[in-house]
């Protein structure tokens, strides 16, 4: 079994983890204490005060993180060429890697080109219903 790919997704999470707590650290201030504070004398459970005040208001954030953290995936190249160089075999084959390698080593510039454009199909596939979703809430 190849477990390279793993020592790249541990070193991706510890990488972006930073990043993550800091955008939810950003959300949990936004949330209004007034609201908590009425609830709580509204008799309301702790549970019920995460699941209907907290994390209803965490939702752009969640979704930020979520957009943020596929686009990473998606390009992730430095990392595994840090890590591991592509190797061991094409164990920690990306789509970046593989169009990296396509393109500038191989000298096949289409299929390059074409694997690239992918990628851009699967960011814009992310990025677009999120764009969407936040202007169309603004209205």
């Amino acid at each position: 079994r190849d477990m390279a790919i793993y020592t790249v997704v541990i070193a991706a999470v510890w990488q972006s983890s930073g990043f993550v707590m800091a955008m939810f650290l950003a959300g949990l201030r936004g949330i209004d204490s007034e609201i908590m504070k009425a609830a709580q004398m509204d008799g309301a459970s702790r549970w019920s005060l995460y699941t209907r005040i907290v994390i209803p208001q965490l939702r752009p954030v969640f979704l930020s993180a979520f957009v943020v953290l596929a686009h990473l995936a998606i390009k992730a190249y430095d990392l595994v060429i840090a890590l591991t160089n592509g190797g061991p075999g094409r164990a920690t084959e990306l789509p970046a890697t593989f169009m990296y390698s396509y393109t500038f080593t191989r000298n096949q510039m289409g299929v390059g080109a074409s694997s690239a454009v992918i990628m851009l199909a699967m960011i814009a596939s992310i990025i677009v219903p999120y764009l969407y979703s936040e202007l169309r809430e603004r209205r």
